[in-house]
């Protein structure tokens, strides 16, 4: 070895050992702690509602063999939306929703408990690795369209829901909805749509995501495992099924991972919806950020928050009207 290709070995090797000390100091300096109780929480009150009505727990199986669960709510139509729902809960607050989409013969509904979630996950709060979640998804996708072969699949999702929609958009299987529906969507932590920090109910460990981030960069995801954001949930909303912190792996895959490319990639039709008084997101912000990187239907309604843009009837007129103008041929089946 030369003298210059030594000095070449020995910068890249300190610069490495450098880099992943600084990595590991990020990680282990993270410490855990608990949600901001000052923080404005959102009002989950609204999802005390009479549940009566709910449609029990099937199972299907994804490709490493696990059973996960959804709910499914019938209906006389050929559409089909599979529902999905944001962080720290499950399907269950869908009930409003999928049953006036069922009950008025809109679409068949389709709501997953997504993996690691719901009432029994195998790894509450943690998944086996980043794209999980997207690969569930198509799984049971498969299965949807195995049921319903000539149907119109619409892929939809509330907050983090809608990340996950966004994230599956962007992904190889994006092309086998027909459309996306979009409620108070996550898009990302950067994106103009935030509110301030003082208004969210979550608590990442800010340092420990970057240093995590740093060492995927270059490979090393041994660590993904490790808890990186808590949730403030109100005590009287646990009944066990709740799922109050995230791995690193399902905070990043429940999420797109560039929300300009992920709207960029839908040319499908697309519905998005957000209340005026939503406690995360700025509301008017929706049309002008998605307008740059995709053709949408923007609406804002007056007076909702961010979990009643799912629960109030308010909202259901616009998903009415939306779903009966959706009207063109069903994906190539895959």
């Amino acid at each position: 070895m030369t003298k210059i290709a030594l000095l070449i070995f020995t910068f890249l090797l300190i610069s490495a050992a450098i880099y992943l000390s600084i990595a590991g100091f990020l990680v282990i300096s993270d410490q855990q702690k608990e949600p901001n109780q000052e923080k404005k929480r959102l009002a989950f009150d609204e999802l005390l509602i009479d549940y009566k009505g709910l449609p029990q727990l099937k199972t299907f199986s994804a490709r490493d063999g696990n059973q996960l669960s959804y709910r499914f709510y019938p209906a006389q139509s050929e559409k089909v939306l599979v529902l999905l729902h944001g962080s720290g809960w499950h399907s269950r607050y869908l009930l409003p929703l999928a049953e006036f989409i069922s009950s008025a013969n809109l679409a068949k509904v389709y709501t997953p408990d997504l993996r690691g979630h719901g009432h029994t996950p195998a790894k509450r709060g943690d998944i086996h690795y980043i794209d999980q979640l997207v690969d569930d998804l198509a799984d049971f996708i498969a299965q949807v369209k195995k049921e319903n072969p000539d149907s119109l699949l619409i892929i939809g999702g509330h907050s983090s829901g809608g990340g996950l929609s966004l994230r599956f958009a962007e992904s190889k299987y994006g092309q086998q909805a027909d459309a996306y529906i979009l409620l108070s969507p996550w898009l990302q932590y950067n994106a103009p749509t935030i509110r301030p920090d003082e208004n969210r109910w979550a608590t990442p460990y800010t340092r420990r995501i970057i240093g995590l981030s740093m060492l995927n960069n270059v490979g090393i995801n041994w660590f993904n495992y490790l808890p990186v954001i808590k949730f403030d949930m109100p005590k009287e909303m646990r009944d066990g099924t709740e799922t109050l912190s995230y791995s690193y792996r399902l905070n990043t895959g429940y999420a797109p991972r560039d929300y300009k490319k992920a709207l960029s990639s839908i040319k499908q039709p697309m519905l998005v919806v957000v209340g005026t008084n939503d406690q995360l997101f700025f509301a008017e912000k929706f049309e002008p950020v998605i307008s740059q990187y995709a053709e949408a239907e923007v609406r804002l309604v007056d007076g909702l928050t961010h979990m009643g843009v799912v629960v109030n009837p308010a909202v259901q007129p616009i998903v009415k009207k939306w779903l009966e103008s959706i009207d063109r041929q069903p994906s190539v089946p895959v």
